[in-house]
């Protein structure tokens, strides 16, 4: 059976995973290009113009493989953490992806409430009984898949820089290049390193997020908020850069805590759509990583006893 990967929105955190499931399971794994001008294209025209950047792409990488699988992967991921929830747009992606793409596959679109180890099987049952009937088989792909995805390295940490950012924001909008322009290329050009959230302890994230006045609805938002305020008021990076997309309703809201809590600590706001132009793009990085230099200079010249 050949099996549909898109290679869009949590594809990036879970690729581990889920490879390793459907190939113990005797699939033919079939995955979409990386994002390129015509999965965005195509992804543009088959989604509702309302949506998201992620979510339109989606819609593209989905659409590159309609012809070539005889079933697609476009989980319903409601939540990972209990009492937290995803994006909203996750909630309804299987419809979206199914009403406005003609002509799919079937589409595999199990719920997924990841509060446990033991729904998260239950949720791997459901799916490996539409390839096999044998039980012992998903089993063993579950086990193998899920060692395989606690012993990956996720993240990055560039090392030996003379400026450190915090980049932060959804995880595909970071580590889709395509998406973000090579922004991590282009920081280290201008030699600047890189740290992204999944390097730090998810303890650190948890405590800054107990001095909001409740706790966040969504798992991005309580992720975004504690990994940045924690590095800024802890002086570990010189600046952060906040890559949002346009229409973003979790983000209006999680930049501003954000801004609210740091004061007047470096940050830059990068908003993307299919209109982003790389020129503009390019200048505000050039000027941020500037104004961050003429900081740590003026800072490394003032007396110690002032």
């Amino acid at each position: 059976m050949k099996i549909g990967i898109p290679r869009g929105l949590l594809y990036y955190n879970y690729q581990t995973f889920i490879d390793s499931f459907f190939y113990e399971l005797g699939c033919e794994i079939i995955y979409s290009e990386n994002t390129n001008k015509t999965i965005l294209d195509n992804g543009v025209k088959y989604c509702v113009d309302e949506a998201c950047l992620p979510i339109k792409v989606f819609h593209g990488h989905v659409y590159s493989l309609r012809e070539k699988s005889d079933m697609i992967f476009i989980p319903r991921i409601m939540r990972l953490y209990k009492n937290e929830f995803i994006c909203p747009k996750f909630c309804g992606l299987p419809e979206m992806v199914k009403n406005s793409i003609p002509n799919l596959p079937p589409v595999i679109q199990d719920t997924l409430y990841a509060d446990s180890k033991t729904v998260l099987k239950k949720w791997a049952f459901s799916i490996g009984e539409k390839i096999t009937n044998d039980r012992r088989k998903i089993e063993n792909a579950f086990s193998i898949s899920l060692k395989k995805h606690k012993d990956s390295k996720k993240g990055i940490r560039d090392k030996n820089y003379k400026i450190n950012v915090a980049l932060s924001g959804h995880p595909y909008n970071i580590y889709d290049n395509f998406l973000n322009m090579n922004v991590i290329k282009k920081l280290n050009r201008l030699n600047v390193g890189v740290i992204t959230e999944e390097k730090l302890n998810e303890e650190y994230i948890n405590r800054q997020v107990l001095n909001l006045y409740k706790k966040p609805f969504w798992t991005f938002a309580r992720n975004t908020y504690g990994f940045t305020t924690y590095l800024a008021e802890n002086s570990l990076v010189d600046g952060i850069i906040y890559i949002s997309s346009f229409a973003c309703g979790i983000d209006s809201v999680v930049i501003e805590l954000i801004k609210d809590r740091i004061g007047n600590f470096p940050f830059l706001i990068l908003k993307i759509d299919e209109h982003t132009g790389e020129a503009g793009f390019d200048t505000r990085i050039e000027a941020f990583v500037d104004m961050i230099e003429r900081r740590k200079g003026i800072e490394d010249n003032i007396s110690a006893s002032w």
